[in-house]
């Protein structure tokens, strides 16, 4: 699915993305027939033959040495992100399809987000499954214990539920970057065969996914700002920090806080409000208990 074929695919890309004037080069507009740069050009900017350029763009060479691929990343302009994208999908080919073992939230964890009552929560696995999840941050997102355990995942809710669209007021960019973190997580994990079906079913039922995984966009979740409506409270501003677990790399603890003071503020106070009041009263059942598969990775079949 991320096989070091992607490596010439992505280098095709960021060729065609970048302007001669974005590179510094001179553009000769008579006979010009592309936007972006040459093979040659690249080849000369990066310091490497353009035999070798053109055999990397053609998979015929998928290793280049680190040399090449900071000369490369220098070449496009990438950032951080795009720079380690390349820098995985150079690395030597892998030949196993091996299922990976389920992640699993240790108990501390889910009782420090059942702890959290004035902040939404989340964690997030490979694939951006979603692993586990606090009162708030389910009634401000969605109720992911509601789902099918392997319908509980972050890019397949907002590429497939309605609501997601509605909730964030700039749902194109949040997709966008959805698609760029997926893409960083494919070029690290090229042989997940769990990655290949999801990738499969959103490239069908989503043409927005499938338009953006096609394209060459990079993104690393760190720390920023997503702006949402919620039907029962209206406009929230959330700004987020994600951490990675110790222990678990593919872990990601996502942490939303608003502004005191703000209205966001005391929207989400009001929805945290809501929350508590529909939850089940002091002995009795939850009508939306946490199954014990929220512990694990969400099963693919």
């Amino acid at each position: 699915m991320a096989g070091h074929s992607d490596l010439g695919r992505f280098l095709r890309q960021c060729r065609a993305d970048l302007t001669p004037e974005a590179a510094g080069i001179a553009a000769v507009a008579q006979g010009r027939r592309v936007r972006g740069l040459r093979r040659e050009e690249v080849a000369l900017l990066a310091g490497v033959s353009v035999d070798y350029y053109t055999r990397l763009e053609q998979g015929r060479h998928t290793s280049p040495s680190a040399a090449v691929v900071d000369a490369l990343a220098r070449v496009f302009r990438l950032d951080a992100a795009a720079r380690a994208h390349l820098a995985d999908l150079a690395r030597p080919a892998r030949r196993s399809s091996r299922q990976m073992p389920a992640q699993r939230v240790r108990p501390a964890m889910h009782q420090l987000l059942a702890s959290m009552t004035e902040h939404p929560a989340l964690i997030l696995g490979r694939r951006t499954d979603v692993l586990a999840s606090n009162a708030l941050g389910r009634a401000l997102l969605t109720d992911w214990t509601l789902l099918p355990p392997r319908h509980r995942n972050y890019i397949r809710w907002v590429f497939l539920d309605p609501g997601a669209r509605d909730a964030f007021l700039d749902w194109p960019a949040v997709a966008a970057d959805v698609v760029g973190t997926l893409r960083l997580y494919a070029g690290r994990n090229p042989d997940d065969p769990q990655l290949s079906e999801l990738v499969g079913e959103l490239s069908i039922k989503s043409p927005e996914f499938r338009a953006w995984w096609n394209g060459r966009h990079v993104h690393e979740r760190t720390h920023g700002t997503k702006r949402m409506h919620h039907p029962a409270v209206g406009p929230i501003t959330l700004r987020y920090e994600a951490l990675v677990l110790p222990g678990d790399p593919d872990q990601t603890l996502f942490l939303y806080t608003t502004d005191p003071g703000s209205p966001s503020y005391d929207n989400l106070r009001l929805l945290g409000s809501l929350a508590a009041r529909a939850a089940p009263a002091p002995g009795r059942a939850s009508s939306t208990p946490l199954p014990d598969a929220s512990r694990t990775e969400p099963n693919p079949s």
